[in-house]
């Protein structure tokens, strides 16, 4: 099934796109709360983003440096080397991933306070968990392997681990939405800066794991495809491949809403809206 793309510059805000603004949040505050880098600490890893690394690729288990960076696209290969395969020598995944849950436990407890016992919550948990029954792992190795996870309990977790199923089920499809699109994986993060929605450009560019004369290059190869304009914003073309890249998202990950229903859809969004807010209050102030 082919997906058209909307007009130039411009997405739809539909129920699946924010229900996975909300979702993201509960996810990802766990790369950026104390509680995960202390725990990972005594599980014997410690090294800058080695704990991101690890404890997101340990559902896979020990694999090949290489299998990491396929996975993980748009970092530099470099930068996953240093944590990978290294970080295996110093603890386990089983270690990891346990450390992992505890965090995301504690970090939910303290940012969340009461809400985390409330029927709210249960019902979040319930249509979430609900979601990600529709979504296949054929195609989606990073998802596949979180996905042979098992479901933990109460329910506050059960939302962060369905969150970051569905996060990393889209994040599977957005990368051969890349591929497609022909865009390496640093092409792919450096474009991103012209939709304006990045993280501030020395920060993503650190935290990918790219030195400068790397990341100038990038720019260039994208102006020399046609995607960059001397300034570095978006050509015509480039606003198109940006939105067909989005669209093709988008489509990729349709199923698991297809699946829990408009009606449904939209009332997990009400629900966990005020706390991705909190969340992202919380830890960015």
């Amino acid at each position: 099934m082919t997906t058209e793309a909307p007009p130039t510059g411009t997405m739809a805000r539909t129920p699946a796109r924010s229900a996975h603004r909300v979702l993201e949040p509960i996810h990802t505050m766990v790369y950026f709360v104390p509680e995960a880098g202390e725990r990972y600490v005594r599980a014997g890893l410690k090294g800058g983003m080695r704990g991101y690394f690890a404890s997101r690729s340990a559902p896979l288990g020990v694999v090949p440096v290489e299998v990491v960076i396929a996975t993980f696209y748009n970092f530099a290969p470099a930068m996953v080397r240093k944590a990978i395969p290294s970080s295996w020598q110093d603890t386990t995944p089983e270690a990891i991933l346990a450390a992992r849950l505890d965090a995301a436990d504690a970090a939910l407890t303290r940012l969340l306070g009461d809400e985390i016992h409330s029927d709210d919550m249960a019902e979040a948990a319930a249509l979430a968990r609900t979601a990600t029954e529709a979504a296949d792992v054929v195609g989606r190795p990073l998802y596949a392997a979180h996905a042979a996870l098992p479901w933990p309990e109460p329910a506050h977790l059960q939302l962060w681990h369905a969150a970051t199923l569905l996060r990393e089920h889209r994040g599977d499809g957005h990368i051969a939405a890349l591929l497609l699109a022909g865009l390496s994986g640093g092409e792919a993060v450096v474009s991103y800066l012209a939709t304006g929605k990045s993280m501030p450009e020395d920060l993503l560019r650190s935290t990918r794991g790219y030195e400068e004369p790397e990341w100038a290059a990038l720019k260039q190869q994208l102006r020399d495809m046609g995607i960059f304009t001397d300034d570095d914003r978006f050509t015509p073309l480039g606003q198109q491949q940006r939105d067909e890249i989005e669209a093709r998202t988008d489509a990729a990950a349709a199923a698991p809403y297809d699946h829990l229903g408009p009606e449904r859809t939209e009332r997990l969004t009400e629900l966990v809206r005020p706390w991705a807010r909190s969340i992202t209050k919380q830890i960015f102030g």
